[in-house]
């Protein structure tokens, strides 16, 4: 029978169909196409894409010139930005409408010099330096007063909004805290005033009690799928211990670690689904309550379903996978090691 579920941090509503239950082989995925000759995020191609402001050299290329081979990890402005960095904010109106400069900061992490790898195939060490990439972003631009929230969020296949195969994420610093980071550091600061304690710590408290979604964990992460997700196989990682600011995470190493092992297991469950992962974070200006009551978080989503006519009429999302199951199947993705 179908079951009506509630996000306890923002009160979102889901429902479940068990009636439509779907097992990991019914869900589709669309193969993606293979190239990199004229890929700009290959190595070798680096004339291709604006300057780069970070790079995480290759072993041995110390002594590389800056927009040249011999890099691991490299970020760069975003080609075709959705919001730009130069000007100042310019906030005004326009009758009964609120409108502002497109300020902000876009910027694109190419997570590996080949082009045949996806973040999943790496080894641990080399996903350390992509998250580890992150913070290194987050941190700098933060120093912009201009700028109240940095989100950075990865693409993975067309499906789920990747215009190049190339593995990378991306970052956009914008002069606003987003709708859907308001509304969960509300729904956090609420459960904090009754409560005095993190919703984020409670529910993983929970879970690593009754043991029904948590995927895996280490000492410091746990991998789990939310009690009410929207979607198939919606899986989240978070710290254990209550930290409200990734830039400030220092066991970046477990975290590459759990990120790893995760997308490995949806992989071989769903036969490398197109996905998309976000980090929410608190906001740049974040102060007081919200450091207290907010816990920073990966959210990934593999494109498995379509949001139609019900989900944008009622901001209800209708999921055919029970969580619990979803856990169990990837529970049990055998692992193999991977090589360099």
């Amino acid at each position: 029978m179908p079951e009506l579920r509630r996000d306890p941090v923002i009160g979102r509503w889901v429902i479940i169909s068990s009636e439509r239950g779907k097992r990991p082989s019914d869900f589709a995925t669309e193969q993606e196409e293979s190239g990199g000759q004229s890929c700009p995020f290959c190595e070798g191609n680096e004339h291709m894409t604006p300057p780069e402001v970070h790079t995480v050299p290759a072993e041995g290329s110390d002594g590389r010139e800056p927009n040249a081979p011999g890099w691991q990890v490299r970020v760069v402005p975003n080609k075709y930005p959705a919001l730009r960095i130069e000007g100042e904010i310019d906030r005004h109106g326009l009758g009964m409408f609120d409108m502002m400069n497109g300020i902000g900061a876009h910027e694109v992490i190419i997570e590996t010099p080949r082009h045949d790898r996806r973040l999943h195939q790496l080894p641990v060490k080399k996903v350390e330096q992509v998250v580890g990439s992150y913070r290194q972003r987050i941190v700098d631009l933060t120093r912009d007063p201009r700028f109240r929230y940095i989100l950075v969020f990865k693409n993975e296949g067309r499906a789920a909004g990747a215009s190049l195969s190339h593995s990378h994420s991306q970052l956009i610093a914008t002069p606003i805290v987003p709708k859907r980071v308001s509304e969960e550091l509300e729904g956090a600061k609420i459960y904090y005033g009754w409560k005095e304690r993190c919703v984020f710590c409670d529910i993983i408290k929970q879970e690593m009690e009754q043991k029904e979604r948590i995927v895996c964990e280490n000492e410091e992460f746990i991998s789990l799928e939310p009690f009410a997700p929207r979607f198939p196989f919606e899986t989240w990682i978070l710290p254990k211990k209550h930290r409200p600011l990734f830039e400030r995470d220092n066991d970046l190493g477990l975290l590459a670690e759990i990120l790893s092992e995760t997308l490995r297991r949806l992989s071989l469950t769903l036969s490398d689904p197109p996905y998309n992962y976000l980090i929410h974070n608190t906001p740049t200006n974040g102060r007081g309550t919200d450091l207290l009551a907010y816990h920073w978080h990966i959210e990934l989503m593999p494109k498995l379903t379509k949001v139609a006519g019900f989900e944008w009429g009622t901001g209800f999302y209708i999921n055919p996978t029970k969580p619990e199951d979803a856990a169990r199947y990837l529970r049990e993705a055998e692992l193999t090691e991977i090589g360099d």
